[in-house]
């Protein structure tokens, strides 16, 4: 069993960017297709508490019923804000990496870097090409 998840959407290039990553180190992570698989409310709050951010942090506005479910709103209550990424997964801003090291959101996708249990095997460059990991596993932005 690995010691590193993703909550992952494959459509999304930073979710597969920071999934190549984290593979780069070595690691098998578990994967879990947040839109097919949400995380209960539970866990969801959990992940936030232990990424140290504002509920309103790790919402997602583009390409998600943010601007129709009025989220914008500030006098909404992360009680509130919660119940809407648990009524509509799509607005839970993603990857989000757990190890042993810590729980992030991972965007930009090299933000990974600083929780992986191991250093990078070797070059990476995101799907765009740009580079991120030199030949030696060295972190280059």
């Amino acid at each position: 069993m690995s010691d590193v998840t993703i909550y992952h959407n494959p459509a999304c290039g930073t979710s597969r960017n920071t999934l190549a990553l984290i593979r780069n180190s070595g690691e098998e992570p578990e994967v879990i297709e947040y839109l097919k698989t949400p995380p209960t409310r539970e866990v969801l709050a959990d992940l936030i508490r232990h990424m140290g951010i504002p509920v309103r942090d790790i919402l997602r506005q583009k390409g998600t019923p943010y601007e129709e479910l009025g989220l914008g709103d500030p006098s909404l209550t992360d009680d509130q804000l919660l119940d809407a990424m648990m009524a509509h997964p799509i607005l839970i801003n993603r990857p989000i990496v757990v190890t042993p090291l810590g729980v992030k959101l991972c965007r930009p996708s090299e933000a990974v870097l600083d929780i992986l249990p191991h250093p990078q095997r070797g070059a990476y460059a995101k799907e765009d090409g740009e580079q991120v990991v030199d030949e030696q596993g060295r972190r280059l932005i």
